[in-house]
């Protein structure tokens, strides 16, 4: 993981996209069809028609609260396996479109794509479905996960999405992920079982760690870090020296913990990391929950509406009574440390002066302040930053957005102790 098939944003244009900005209306269209595709390639059993949003909220408990009772095959059991298919497959492929749709990631003929812990094939339909251009380049993906049900509905799945003609090839691999070594295929970075060598473009893992070390909601700081540096450890022994990577978690606080963690391991292998981070200084939003003088340390995560999700799969949110408004993710866009760097942030290492401008990536939801001002919290080289505004300023820049600013290292903010920022 020290080359790169990825490039930093580049433009002023990219400098002040957001990472979450509303979808294509080609992609809108395809995800809007997801629902009833799934019904066809999947026809749902009388037996388990009437129980759907029943089954639904059982698995989200599963996934959750009672992760303790879920067991490492509950993808084997048809029930659950329905309900997945028809509810988390495609809230999975709408929050990894409005994601993918913002990062560079850059493919080229015959790259390869290792998605561990992949379900349903759920990365590389998100993003057959928001990256067009990528449908005609021949590309080859290894997706690994320990559910045989998963793999075989993936197959099934990618094909009817499709219509079986993409030049894509997927390997469909059975095995534990922390297990590098499988029944058919032999994975050492960059060799595979047919003897040739491949050059990894990537590789991914999208709801994984937080499933392979249950309920991390629970843990220390101390477990959690050691959870980031076997993580890694996974993550290296399926990636070549030039390989990207992709980490996408839910974005509780515990998840952005371990991001914020795997980060730092990633920078101590000499990575750089591309986005969402604005610079490769020390975490203003760790995620431990530790008291600090000004308050609870924050995490890493971005937030989004939902209002351009398929409307059948709101319906089936609100009858499973799992109404979703609202999605959120805590992630980690990883490549070389020889990556071109464009943004100013990541280049000027320099101590601030007062003031001093630089670039802030925005965090949180926007607040009150007082004196009818408004503000949000951003991630910065300098530290946490808070960015304060006009109401209709302040909600115009959402999370996830990349904003020049201007600082003052002189002036803090006494509630957060984040320096200061003001967006006209």
């Amino acid at each position: 993981m020290t080359g790169s098939n990825c490039v930093p944003i580049k433009t002023e244009d990219d400098l002040n996209r957001s990472l979450f900005a509303p979808l294509p209306a080609e992609t809108r269209c395809l995800l809007d069809g997801i629902c009833a595709l799934i019904d066809r390639t999947f026809p749902l059993p009388g037996r388990f028609r009437s129980t759907l949003p029943e089954n639904v909220a059982e698995l989200s408990r599963l996934l959750t609260s009672g992760r303790n009772e879920r067991g490492l095959s509950y993808l084997g059991q048809p029930a659950l396996l329905s309900a997945y298919l028809r509810y988390f497959l495609p809230w999975n492929l709408y929050r990894l479109c409005r994601l993918l749709s913002g990062l560079d990631i850059t493919l080229a003929e015959n790259d390869v794509v290792t998605d561990l812990g992949c379900g349903p094939f759920t990365f590389a339909a998100a993003l057959w479905i928001c990256r067009p251009c990528l449908r005609t380049v021949p590309l080859e993906f290894y997706c690994i996960d320990r559910s045989g049900p998963a793999l075989e509905a993936g197959k099934k799945f990618f094909a009817a999405l499709t219509g079986g003609t993409s030049p894509w090839k997927i390997h469909a691999i059975k095995g534990d992920i922390a297990n590098h070594r499988t029944a058919n295929y032999k994975f050492d970075g960059s060799q595979f079982d047919t003897g040739k060598k491949k050059q990894t473009a990537l590789v991914c893992a999208v709801n994984v760690f937080n499933e392979m070390y249950g309920d991390i909601s629970r843990s220390e700081t101390s477990t959690i870090q050691r959870s980031a540096e076997k993580s890694i450890r996974i993550l290296e022994s399926y990636a070549t020296a030039s390989a990207s990577v992709l980490i996408a978690e839910p974005g509780f606080p515990r998840c952005g913990e371990l991001i914020s963690h795997m980060r730092n391991v990633l920078l101590e292998r000499g990575c750089r990391i591309v986005s969402p981070c604005p610079h490769d200084a020390a975490c203003p939003f760790p995620g431990t929950g530790t008291q600090k003088k000004h308050g609870k340390e924050r995490w890493c995560h971005f937030a989004f509406e939902t209002m351009d999700a398929p409307a059948a799969l709101h319906k089936l949110s609100r009858a499973a009574g799992l109404p979703k408004e609202r999605a959120v993710l805590s992630f980690l866009f990883a490549g070389s440390k020889n990556i071109e760097q464009t943004v100013s942030s990541r280049t000027n290492t320099a101590p601030a002066t007062s003031p001093c401008e630089t670039t802030v990536r925005v965090i949180s939801d926007s607040f009150p302040l007082p004196h009818n001002r408004y503000g949000r919290y951003c991630c910065s080289q300098h530290g946490l930053v808070l960015l304060t505004g006009e109401k209709n300023t302040i909600e115009k820049t959402v999370s996830g957005m990349l904003v020049n600013v201007i600082i003052e290292k002189s002036r803090t903010d006494p509630k957060s102790g984040a320096l200061t920022a003001e967006l006209h």
